[in-house]
């Protein structure tokens, strides 16, 4: 086993807590579905949100969906000019048995312009 980044992605339609849950779960579940990673192979997740959402923490949705024994942390990306508003980026760390080049990177909901290079 070797230790992988998986890399994702999603934009929201709009800043409020609904839309933060449903994009994260679903965003998180297809992380793990297209990689064939079970919850237990999680090591942490690192979650950055466009400055432009503030109504709840993307973290809030992992542990909705049963993640409260990984350790996850939020954080606020850089307020870059001309940037993709509305955006959560995912890293999460797992044990895998892919290779690196190997790893699917998902990108969901209009995020897939932010890494076209390695968007699925």
């Amino acid at each position: 086993m070797n230790i992988r980044a998986i890399r994702g992605a999603t934009k929201l339609s709009q800043d409020n807590s609904v839309e933060i849950e449903s994009a994260v779960s679903e965003l998180l579940l297809e992380m793990l579905s297209r990689n064939g990673v079970h919850t237990d192979e999680i090591i942490s997740v690192y979650f950055t949100a466009t400055p432009d959402i503030v109504s709840a923490f993307p973290a809030a949705a992992a542990r909705k969906i049963g993640w409260g024994d990984i350790p996850l942390i939020c954080s606020v990306e850089m307020a870059v000019t001309n940037s993709l508003p509305l955006v959560v980026r995912v890293m999460m760390h797992v044990n895998s048995k892919l290779s690196r080049d190997a790893v699917n990177h998902v990108y969901l909901r209009g995020a897939e312009v932010l890494r076209m290079d390695i968007a699925q």
